[in-house]
C-alpha cells in the first residue's frame, strides 16, 4: 500500500541530497534546483499552510492553476501529504494560482481559499499587495515549519486526483508511476509539460517513484532545449 508520504520517505532515506526538480525559465534566466530534502521541506511548508492556516481537511479538493513551474510539484506533494484531492473542477475547496490567473480567482476569495504565487525567483512575495482575502504564498509560506505530520493521514485508498470526473487513488497513481515508461530508474527526465496539469502529472510522479529527477523547462526554443538536455545529463525527454 503506497502513499506520497511513503514514497517521499523512501527517497529521503535512499539519497536525500540528489537533485529531484531542476527548473529553467529561459525567458527570465532563472534556474532553481531542489534536492529531495529541500523539496520535502517545501512540501512540508506548503502542506502546513494548506492545513494549519487555511483549515483544509483530508478529502478536500485543490486546484493548481499554475503554469509550468517548480512550485507545481511542491503543491502536488503538499496536497497528497495532506490527503487533498488534486482536481480540475471549477469549484474546488482551494486554488493555487499564478499572477496571470489571479484576476480570475481573486473575486472568489470570499468563497474559497485562493493562494497566489508571484512566480518570482526563490518564491518571493508579489511586488504589490494582492487583493483582499487572497493569500500571498511568498509571504505566508516562509513562517511554516520544515516538517509536516498530518493529524488525519491519508491512506493508499485516498483519492489523489479527480480529473474530468475520473478518480485515481494514491495507490493507483504510484503503481502507475513505478511501471511507467517516461524515465528509467535513476534517470533524468527533461520535460516542457506542466506537471501541475493533468497530462503532465506523470512527468513528476515517475521520476520521484523511480529514484530519478525532473528537469522542467519553460519558455525554451529547441536549441536551448538541446543544450539543457546535454548540460543536465538528461536521459529522456517529454514529449519524446
Amino acid at each position: 500500500m503506497t502513499t506520497f508520504a511513503a514514497v517521499l520517505a523512501q527517497q529521503l532515506r535512499t539519497d536525500g541530497g540528489r537533485p529531484l526538480v531542476t527548473f529553467y525559465d529561459d525567458a527570465s534566466g532563472e534556474r532553481v534546483e531542489l534536492s529531495v530534502t529541500t523539496y520535502a521541506n517545501w512540501v512540508a511548508k506548503a502542506a502546513s499552510l494548506l492545513v494549519e492556516e487555511l483549515d483544509l481537511e483530508r478529502g478536500d479538493s485543490l486546484r493548481l492553476d499554475l503554469p509550468a513551474h517548480w512550485l507545481g510539484p511542491v503543491f502536488l506533494g503538499a496536497a497528497w501529504a495532506a490527503g487533498l484531492v488534486v482536481t480540475d473542477a471549477d469549484a474546488p475547496s482551494a486554488v493555487v494560482c499564478g499572477p496571470e490567473e489571479l484576476a480570475t480567482w481573486a473575486p472568489r476569495a470570499d468563497d474559497l481559499a485562493v493562494l497566489a504565487c508571484s512566480l518570482l525567483p526563490m518564491g518571493v512575495r508579489f511586488a504589490e499587495p494582492v487583493p483582499a482575502s487572497v493569500h500571498d504564498v511568498g509571504v505566508e509560506i516562509w513562517s511554516q515549519p520544515d516538517s509536516f505530520i498530518p493529524w488525519d493521514p491519508p491512506t493508499a485508498d485516498d483519492v489523489a486526483t479527480r480529473v474530468g470526473g475520473v478518480e485515481s487513488t494514491q495507490e493507483e497513481m504510484w503503481r502507475a508511476a513505478t511501471t511507467g515508461t517516461l524515465v528509467s530508474d535513476g534517470g533524468r527526465l527533461l520535460s516542457v509539460a506542466n506537471p501541475a496539469s493533468p497530462p503532465g502529472v506523470a512527468t513528476f510522479t515517475e521520476p520521484l517513484a523511480r529514484s530519478g529527477s525532473l528537469v522542467l523547462v519553460a519558455h525554451a526554443d529547441r536549441e536551448r532545449l538541446e543544450a539543457t538536455f546535454v548540460a543536465e545529463h538528461a536521459t529522456a525527454r517529454f514529449p519524446a
